[in-house]
C-alpha cells in the first residue's frame, strides 16, 4: 500500500477510528473515576554507624552502614517491621497488604532510606510511613545489635513524613490520554485489517492487476438510477449523462479486429450493465451513429422494459425463424437508434445464442449499422455472453464499484478467455461522486456550465443515396436494398435463397 492508500483507507474509516477513539477515552475516564483516590506520604531514615573516633574507623563505620543499606531497605517490608505498625495504628489490614502500598529504596551511594506509603486517608498515610521509620529503627537495633554491646547502626528518622492531599492515584489526565491513543491505535489497525481482507473492486488498480484491457468508463453513482434508469432521455446534462458520452468517445478509439459490434456483460447481477448499455446506444445514436441495439438476456430481459417498448416478439422469434428481423427490428427515439427486443424467454437460451443463424445475424447487423450492442447476461452463473462474444469483436465489462470483488471479476475474464474473446474494454459503474473513494478516479464532472446541452432529441441526417444502374441504392460506398425495405439485407443473410 502506498501513502495514499493509507491516506483512503482512514479517511473512508474514520466513523470507525472515531469510535474506538471515543470508546478508550470512555473507558479510561470511567476507570479512573471509579478507583478510589491514593495519597502518597514519604519519610526519611538516616542510616550512620555507632562508635570510632579516628578517621579510619569513621571510613570503616560508614562503609559498614553502606554495605547493609539494601538489608535495611528489604527489611522495612518485612513482617517485623509492619506487624508493630500495624498494631501501633491499629490497621484493619495483615502484613502483606499493608506492604503491598509500601515502597522503600536508597538514593545512590548514600546512608538514606526513602519510604513511600500510599493510602485512601491522606493522614494516615503519613502516619504509617513515620511508624515504619521508627519500627525499622528499632528492628535494626534489635537485630544488628551484638548481646551486651553498643549498636553499630543507628537509624535515625531525618524527615518526617506529612499528609498529601492531592492524590496520586488515579492519574485520571495521563489514563485518558492512554485511553485515546490506546483506542486510536486500534480503530487504525481496524481500518487497515478491513481495508486489506476487503478484496472488492474499489479503484482502477484493482482491474489493472487482473487484465491489461483498458478502463475506457466511469459512470458515477446515482442513487436515483432505479426511477430514471435512461438518463440520457430523463436528464441529458446530468454528470451521469456526460459520463457516458465520455464512454462513447473513449468507444470508438478502440482499434478492433472485425468491426463494432459489442456484447456487454458483466460478472454478477446487478451491476448496471442493461442501463449502461441502453445508454451507450442512444449516446452513440446522438453523436450520428447507426446504433443496433440487441437484448440478449434471454433469462431476464429488461431492455424492452427500460425502452417502453413492446417486447413480446423479438430475438427468440429471429432465430428461430418465427418472425423477420424488418417487423420486430423497431426504432426508438426519433434517433438513428434501432432495438432487437428479446422476445418470448426460451428453453435453451445458450444454444440460440451459440446458433449459427446468431451469427449470421450480427454479421448482417455489422454491415448495415455502425455499432451493434449486446446486452447480455453476467457471466459466472450463466455461459450465454460468453458463447455470444465469440460472434462478436470484443466484450466490454461492466463492473460495479465496492460490489464486485476481485474473484468473481477474474473468474468473469477467464471465462471468456477459455471461448477464446477478447474483451474490448472494462466500465466503472456505481463509481462514489463523494467520499474517500471519489477522489481516488479523478473524473470531473459537471460540464453544464460550458453551455446548454439539447434535451431534444437529435435528428438524424441520413446520407444522400443515389441509384445505380442496377436498381439498387448506394449508401457510404456500399450497395443496400431501397429504402422500402430496410431489413431485406439481414433476411437474405440469414435465410440464402
Amino acid at each position: 500500500m502506498e501513502l495514499s492508500d493509507y491516506i483512503r483507507t482512514l479517511r473512508k474509516n474514520w466513523l470507525v477510528i472515531l469510535a474506538t477513539t471515543l470508546i478508550g477515552l470512555a473507558a479510561a475516564a470511567g476507570y479512573s473515576l471509579t478507583r478510589t483516590p491514593m495519597y502518597e506520604s514519604q519519610a526519611v531514615v538516616f542510616v550512620q554507624s555507632q562508635g570510632g573516633g579516628t578517621a579510619a574507623e569513621l571510613q570503616q563505620g560508614s562503609n559498614f552502614a553502606q554495605a547493609r543499606i539494601t538489608t535495611y531497605v528489604s527489611l522495612v517490608r518485612e513482617p517485623v517491621v509492619m506487624n508493630p505498625v500495624i498494631t501501633e495504628l491499629n490497621l484493619n489490614s495483615s502484613a502483606s497488604e499493608l506492604a503491598a502500598r509500601v515502597k522503600s529504596s536508597s538514593p545512590l551511594n548514600s546512608t538514606l532510606i526513602e519510604i513511600t506509603v500510599q493510602d485512601g486517608d491522606p493522614v494516615q498515610a503519613a502516619e504509617i510511613a513515620n511508624a515504619l521509620g521508627d519500627s525499622l529503627a528499632a528492628a535494626v537495633e534489635r537485630i544488628d545489635t551484638p548481646a551486651g554491646q553498643e549498636a553499630p547502626i543507628k537509624l535515625t528518622r531525618v524527615r518526617d513524613a506529612l499528609a498529601s492531599f492531592e492524590p496520586v492515584s488515579p492519574n485520571v489526565a495521563l489514563n485518558v490520554a492512554l485511553g485515546v491513543l490506546i483506542g486510536l491505535a486500534l480503530g487504525v489497525g481496524v481500518a487497515i485489517l478491513r481495508t486489506v481482507l476487503d478484496n472488492r473492486v474499489r479503484s482502477p488498480r484493482d482491474i489493472e492487476s487482473l487484465t491489461n484491457r483498458p478502463l475506457i468508463g466511469a459512470i458515477p453513482h446515482d442513487p436515483k438510477t432505479k426511477e430514471r434508469p435512461i438518463i440520457l432521455q430523463a436528464d441529458p446534462q446530468n454528470p451521469r449523462s456526460e459520463a457516458f458520452r465520455a464512454l462513447r468517445t473513449n468507444l470508438q478509439f478502440l482499434e478492433m479486429d472485425g468491426g463494432h459490434t459489442f456484447v456487454v456483460t458483466s460478472s454478477i447481477p446487478t451491476e448496471g450493465k442493461s442501463t449502461t448499455t441502453i445508454n451507450l446506444a442512444i449516446a452513440l445514436a446522438d453523436s450520428g451513429k447507426r446504433v443496433a441495439l440487441l437484448d440478449t438476456d434471454l433469462r431476464k430481459p429488461k431492455v424492452a422494459e427500460y425502452l417502453g417498448i413492446e417486447g413480446g416478439t423479438g430475438l427468440t422469434d429471429v432465430l428461430i425463424g418465427r418472425a423477420r428481423v424488418a417487423d420486430v427490428l423497431l426504432p426508438w427515439g426519433g434517433r438513428s437508434l434501432y432495438v432487437l427486443p428479446a422476445g418470448k424467454i426460451p428453453p435453451n437460451p445458450s444454444e440460440l445464442l451459440g446458433s449459427e443463424r446468431m451469427q449470421k445475424l450480427l454479421e448482417a447487423l455489422g454491415q448495415e449499422f455502425d455499432v451493434v450492442l449486446c446486452d447480455a447476461p453476467p457471466l459466472l452463473p450463466v455461459t450465454d455472453a460468453a458463447v455470444l462474444s465469440r460472434a462478436t469483436s470484443g466484450a466490454i465489462m461492466v463492473v460495479a464499484v465496492g460490489k464486485t470483488t476481485t474473484h468473481q471479476l477474474d473468474g468473469a475474464f477467464e471465462a471468456l478467455e477459455t471461448v477464446g474473446s477478447k474483451v474490448a474494454g472494462v466500465v466503472m459503474t456505481m463509481v462514489p461522486t463523494k467520499g474517500a473513494d471519489a477522489y481516488t478516479y479523478g473524473y470531473g464532472y459537471g460540464y453544464g456550465g460550458y453551455g446548454v446541452y439539447n434535451a431534444e432529441p437529435k435528428k438524424t441526417v441520413k446520407p444522400k443515396r443515389t441509384e445505380s444502374r442496377s436498381g439498387k441504392t448506394k449508401s457510404r460506398g456500399r450497395e443496400t436494398q431501397p429504402p422500402d425495405d430496410p431489413s431485406a439485407t439481414f433476411d437474405e443473410l440469414l435465410n440464402p435463397r
